[in-house]
This record gives C-alpha cells, structure tokens and sequence, in this order.
C-alpha cells in the first residue's frame, strides 16, 4: 500500500496535536486559581479594545447616539438626579470626559469599557457557583451576546446596569454565603448604587428578595443579620437623592408616567411580545454558539450530558441564579400586561447577564477542556471577521436610509457651524442651546463650548440650566424640519425668543464620496440679555 494513504490520517493527526497544546495551555490558565482571574482581566480589555475599534469605523457614517451625548451633558455639571433617571451614569460620564476627548471614540471606549467590566464582575459571579472552567466558558459565551458586543455601542444607564447589577447579584451571593453584618452592609451599598444607576433595577431588587424568600435555606439567610442590616444600609444610602427627589416633586415619576403608560391593552400586548421575542432572539445567539462549542460534532452530543451531577456546580448558590433569573425573565414581561405599559426591547439589556451561567450551571451538563478553546476560538473568529468587515457594513449602510436623518443627520457639522456664528456675533461662550433631546444634546456634545442643554416644553428639566438663565445668557434654539414635532418647537421658539434672528441651515454628511441625508435645521439666535 502506498504511504500517500496515510498522509491524510497522519495530517488530522499533527492538527490535533496542535490544536491540543493552545487548548491545553487556555485550559491550565483558567483552571488555575493564580492565573484564572487574569486571564479573565486580559479577555475582558482584549474584547473592550477590538470591539471599540470595531464600533469606530460601524460607526463612522455616524454621529454618536443621542443617549450618549444626554449623558455627556449630565457630566457637565454633577447633580442628585437629572430629571428623567438618577444620576450615576452622568456622573461616570463626567468622569470618564475629564481623563478622555469628548471624541466619538472615546464614547465607544465608554461604552466598551463598561460591558467588559461587567464580564469581570460576571466571572466573578460564576464562581460562586460553579468551577474556574465552566466560569472562563460562561464569560466568552457571554461575550458573544449582541448585548456586550455590537449592541453596546451606546452608553446609557441601561449600559450601565450591566455593572451595578452584577455587583448587586454578587454581594447578594456573598451575603447569602456569609450572613454576616459586613455582607449585608456591602449588599446594602450594591443596591443603593443600582438604584442610583435606573429605576429599572427594582426588577432584579425584587427578583433577589423574592430569591431569598423562595430559597430552600431561607431561614439561614433571613435570621441573620445580613438582609436586615442590607435594607438599612441601602435606605441611608439614599437619604440624599430620595431628597433631591422630593425636592423636584417626583418628576423622574413623571416621565416614566408621561412617557411609558399606555391606554390601549391591545398596543401594550403587542409591545410585550415584541420585547419577549427581541431578547429571546438576542440571547439564542450565544446559547447556540456555546451548544456548538460544547458539541462540535453531532455525535457528541449526547457526551455533554452526564449521568451523575457534577460537583464542580455549587447547587445551592445555582439555585439562587435560577430563581433570579426566571424572575427577571418572567416579571417584567407580566407586569408590561398587568399595567398597560410601554415595554422598550432595551429594558431587557441589563435582565440576561445571568442566562448563560445559568445554563452552564445545569449539574448534569459536562464542559469538556476542548470546549473552552473551541468558544475562545470562536468568538475570535466572530471578533477578526466583524472587524475586517465593519468599514463595508458602515458604508452599504447609507443606501439603505436614504433618508434616515435620525441616523445620518450631520449634527456634528451644526454645531461647529452654529458655534462660529456665535462667536461672530457676541465675541462669547455659548451658553445654552434650545431644542428637543434628539438635537440639543448633540450640540452639547459637539460644540467645544458644550452650550447647557435646554428642553422646551420639558416639565422634567435634567436641570442644567432654566429658561431665565437661558434669556440671561442667550441662545440658540434649533427646530427640525424633518421632526412631527416642528409646530410645537415653533410655538416656543416664538413665545419665548419672538425678537430672534431667524436662520435656516443645511447640513449633510458625505461618507466615503456617499452622501448621507440633507436636513434643514430652523434656528432661531436670541441675544444675551442686557
């Protein structure tokens, strides 16, 4: 028999032996308690840089979304509370600005930074409830959510929950643990911050103490002194923005009674279905990439399911991940129904974090070593090709909207040509800019003198400036032309600046010898007051 029979067989061979030795070595770093949690560190930075590059040219045809230019403008001028949401992630905006260029990339950074912190703190998580092997694959499936990806590219207190929440959940799990009067302080803290991040977060506040009430060893936890000493921690903690509240007369209630309540049951079912089947669609994507990593041949399958439950799963603390999750999962959706409420598909950003641990932490479920390798490999794949491929989708992009002003609307240009003419007229900052958020926070964001954002018609002001210090000062108000809104913003503009110079401005983006949409802005310039 000729040797050449054999080269095939002996090339499988050498291929195995070397997938083996990176797959060996990825292996003993996670498993290993010294290195685990570095490798975990080096994984998360590894993501938040590729995917910030990624999102930079995704984005370039853009300007930055308007969440993240609101949340800029609250950084400016550090408050208890900014209207519509409490205060932290205005704060961490304002933080973030002072060390980087209000630059769109660095908006990016933000925004990557942000879910890669939550891989840590999510790892972090995992291992209280199942081995270092099983935690390192749950944090790359993780990874591979659209969530921590590409859907995270504008930071926002929903953003941010994916921090404060799985700080939360991991004081939660400590204080279970250790029930002792330090735990619950530190679980005490974890909830005050959530909540100072978004409302929202009484979901998984909720979901937690029901978790606690439901657990098999409840006792243990409720005679301790840990949830006790957690809700008097939490509740002193937020003395000062629950006055700051009272003090504005409850307006972030306001907004979400203005805003998210509906009259039709009908609508609110229809919303509650679109919010399941998004996030249900969001989280089949890296369930269905780690169910391949776990059988990568089909006739494995049935390998990854193991007789006997693995002691590597920590069931008591498992059967607090599932608790909260399905409670998360479940309530929301009833409560959209139950209340006639607007359900936004992005109320479901910060809920599934806990999903694949939750999966992984299927006691009769095996995680082959190989497994962790195959998910690495492929989300470095997944991670290389969308990189490559991000400047093509940024520019086939522009066709498909033709007239997307939301989207491609040159904001960025208005407010560099807006910022001139002031200066040109009054030798002055400018101050203030008048206009709905879609516009006015852009301009805060791009114009180098980050005039003060100023709603009209807004009964739940972010309180960065007032209409009398606005005609103290001057400004300018804008009104979009492509906007529904356009009478009403002309009604103020004419109440309230009659005596303006009027203008009407054009703007368009060209990406890569492709024109973006042309939008008229009406502008109205009203004088400092003397």
């Amino acid at each position: 028999m000729s040797t050449a029979s054999f080269l095939p067989a002996a090339f499988r061979a050498r291929r195995r032996l070397t997938l083996r030795r990176p797959a060996a070595w990825l292996v003993a770093r996670a498993r290993d308690p010294e290195t685990g949690l570095w490798l975990v560190i080096t994984f998360a930075l590894l993501h938040a840089l590729l995917w910030t590059l990624i999102l930079i040219k995704l984005k370039a045809a853009q300007d930055v979304h308007m969440d993240v230019a609101e949340a800029f403008a609250w950084g400016q001028k550090f408050q208890l509370g900014y209207g519509k949401h409490p205060p932290l992630s205005g704060w961490v905006a304002g933080l973030w600005f002072s060390f980087f260029p209000v630059a769109d990339w660095a908006t990016y950074l933000l925004a990557m930074t942000t879910v890669s912190v939550g891989l840590v703190l999510c790892y972090l998580i995992a291992l209280r409830v199942v081995d270092r092997r099983r935690a390192f694959f749950m944090v790359v499936t993780l990874a591979l959510y659209p969530i921590f990806n590409f859907k995270g590219f504008k930071y926002n207190p929903d953003l941010l929950q994916l921090v404060t929440l799985p700080l939360l959940v991991l004081a939660y799990l400590n204080a279970f643990e250790k029930r002792s009067w330090l735990s619950g302080i530190w679980l005490g803290l974890a909830g005050a911050l959530a909540l100072m991040t978004k409302y929202w977060v009484l979901t998984m506040i909720g979901a937690i103490g029901l978790a606690a009430l439901i657990h098999p060893d409840r006792l243990k936890i409720l005679r301790s002194p840990a949830p006790w000493v957690a809700i008097a921690t939490m509740v002193v903690a937020m003395i000062p923005h629950l006055i700051w509240l009272k003090q504005v007369d409850f307006v972030p209630l306001t907004y979400a009674g203005d805003v998210y309540g509906l009259s039709s049951r009908a609508q609110s079912a229809q919303l509650v279905l679109g919010y399941v089947v998004h996030n249900a669609g969001l989280l089949a994507a890296p369930i269905l990439v780690g169910l391949l990593a776990l059988a990568w041949r089909p006739r494995l399958l049935a390998r990854i399911w193991s007789p006997r439950p693995s002691p590597a799963v920590k069931l008591p603390q498992a059967l607090n991940i599932w608790i909260i999750q399905i409670i998360v999962a479940i309530g929301p959706p009833l409560g959209g129904l139950a209340f006639t409420i607007y359900m936004k598909t992005d109320w479901g950003i910060s809920l599934f974090f806990l999903t694949p641990l939750a999966l992984i932490a299927i006691p009769r479920l095996r995680v082959p070593a190989m497994a962790l390798f195959r998910i690495t490999a492929i989300w470095l794949v997944i991670t290389l090709v969308t990189l490559a491929a991000a400047p093509r989708i940024a520019l086939s992009d522009i066709p498909k909207s033709p007239n997307g002003a939301s989207t491609y609307a040159a904001r960025s240009q208005l407010a560099r040509e807006l910022t001139q003419a002031w200066h040109m007229r009054f030798g002055s900052r400018w101050a203030v800019v008048a206009g709905t958020t879609e516009i006015g926070e852009p301009m805060t964001f791009y114009s180098p003198d980050h005039p003060a954002p100023l709603t009209p018609g807004e009964v739940w002001s972010s309180g960065l400036t007032s209409l009398d210090e606005a005609k103290r000062l001057g400004f300018i108000g804008i009104c979009d032309t492509t906007d529904a809104r356009l009478p009403t913003c002309e009604a103020w503009m004419k109440e309230n600046a009659p005596n303006a110079e009027q203008l009407v401005m054009s703007t368009q983006r060209f990406f890569q010898g492709h024109p973006g949409p042309s939008t008229a802005w009406k502008i109205f310039i009203e004088p400092p007051g003397k």
